[in-house]
């Protein structure tokens, strides 16, 4: 086995850095040394956490360019879409340096069994974090600063091919005043990552990940007694009701396909067209996706980059080939090119039916999965009709009819209305089923990671 990890561009092939991997012993240190770190950083009021959370958003716009850059460099990304994303960690901060110090204060209560009572939000311990590489720097901040901000230790490991941001992340979060040690990225193998979960000081474990992923680490931190927070995979359902505004419906479904080349958990990958709209948006929608040109990111022309890796574009090509053996059609794309890079074509399936990965599993690319609806009643069960239950997406003219089936039907975490989304610091991000559970943002993450304590005075 390698005892290093080595990055590349996945653009041109081309060798980026290597980086050596971690020892069980060098593995423990750093968990120590967040823990000693975490004793004094809980200590720290929650105005002095918040400053420095806020410092931390400061930091990151200061290196926002060579983040980006990096990111661009590492997983193929748009670079106007990654520098959207060090805009998205800033307002996290941000978010999280007003509304945390509220959010974590004692509250006062009235106990039948004594004069007073309050309720304290104690900090854990050390938060361990095992991250995807999809969006490099935001994964990293979602957790982390909801963490840093309760008063844990966090630890990262993050996904090989984008260890350089991992790393860069550290020093930025230092740069900015977090105490040495508070935050600390672990380059190690998936073995020394049991041992950093069965680790007497990591108290929690979060995962965004594959739900393979998620059954494994929620499994030994399970066997470990951790308490865990599971972000992972979906096959998000975009519905287009019978009233819907077709030219709604074609910009949503595009833009919701292909942002971030596809790879993204909450992305739009199931259209549920019902049989009145279903021709028309078929031509409509094929249209577009086909003019949308994958390319090298840095160039203007480029709609979308590569895929982060060659393994992940064979994969999903092996995806595109079962659905067509068990009925599927392709109407555009779903031809690997040769060359280098990791490189796909915008790809639509036709006839997508259950039995088929392009129906029953998550398509983390530029595919899109094209079903007929009988009608709206059809379309809300066929989009439930999945063993994942991150987000989804409904188009329709009637947003209080729309909004009712949201709240009352989609059996998701997260539901758009006439348009597409991804994750906004002020509103709970996390899935259902096997998308997983726990909550971040919206003020809900900084209370997963915590001892909710009572405290009660029974005399004075």
């Amino acid at each position: 086995m390698s005892n290093s990890i080595t990055t590349i561009n996945p653009t041109n092939g081309e060798t980026l850095d290597t980086y050596a991997l971690m020892s069980s012993a060098e593995a423990k240190q750093v968990v120590d040394a967040c823990y000693e770190a975490f004793l004094d950083w809980r200590l720290e009021s929650l105005e002095s956490r918040a400053k420095t959370v806020k410092a931390i958003g400061q930091a990151l716009q200061k290196h926002k360019e060579e983040l980006a850059d990096l990111m661009v460099k590492e997983m193929g990304k748009l670079p106007s879409q990654a520098r959207q994303e060090v805009d998205l960690c800033t307002g996290i901060c941000d978010y999280t340096a007003e509304h945390g110090p509220n959010k974590l204060a004692d509250e006062e209560r009235q106990p039948g069994n004594g004069e007073r009572g309050f309720v304290t939000y104690s900090p854990m311990g050390v938060i361990y974090g095992i991250q995807p590489w999809n969006f490099p720097a935001y994964q990293v901040v979602r957790y982390s600063i909801a963490n840093i901000m309760a008063g844990n230790g966090v630890l990262l490991k993050h996904a090989e091919n984008v260890t350089g941001s991992g790393l860069l992340l550290e020093k930025i979060y230092r740069e900015a005043g977090l105490p040495e040690n508070v935050f600390r990225t672990l380059v190690i193998s998936h073995a020394i990552s049991d041992e950093v979960i069965a680790h007497s000081a990591v108290r929690g474990v979060t995962l965004t990940g594959s739900d393979g992923a998620g059954r494994k680490v929620g499994a030994k931190a399970a066997e470990n007694l951790k308490k865990t927070v599971l972000e992972l995979g979906s096959n998000d359902a975009y519905l287009v009701l019978d009233d819907a505004d077709m030219d709604v419906a074609i910009d949503t479904c595009v833009t919701g396909r292909v942002y971030n080349g596809g790879q993204t958990c909450v992305a739009a990958k199931r259209f549920v067209v019902t049989e009145k709209n279903y021709e028309t948006f078929k031509q409509r929608y094929v249209e577009r996706m086909q003019a949308l040109k994958a390319g090298d990111p840095t160039q203007e022309d480029s709609d979308l980059g590569p895929m982060a890796r060659v393994d992940l574009r064979d994969g999903l090509h092996d995806q595109v080939e079962e659905s067509v053996r068990k009925g599927a059609k392709i109407l555009c794309g779903g031809e690997k090119p040769s060359g280098k890079g990791a490189f796909y074509p915008v790809t639509v399936l036709d006839n997508v039916t259950p039995g088929q990965p392009a129906y029953d599993d998550e398509l983390f690319g530029p595919v899109a999965a094209l079903i007929r609806a009988k009608d709206d009643e059809d379309a809300m069960r066929i989009a439930n009709d999945s063993r994942y239950g991150l987000g989804g997406g409904i188009i329709s003219k009637d947003v209080k009819r729309a909004t009712e089936l949201a709240s009352k039907y989609f059996d998701t975490g997260m539901v758009f209305i006439n348009g597409f989304g991804v994750a906004t610091p002020e509103m709970p991000f996390g899935g259902v089923k096997n998308s997983g559970y726990g909550r971040e943002h919206g003020g809900f993450g900084m209370l997963e990671f915590v001892n909710v304590k009572s405290v009660i005075v029974v005399q004075e």
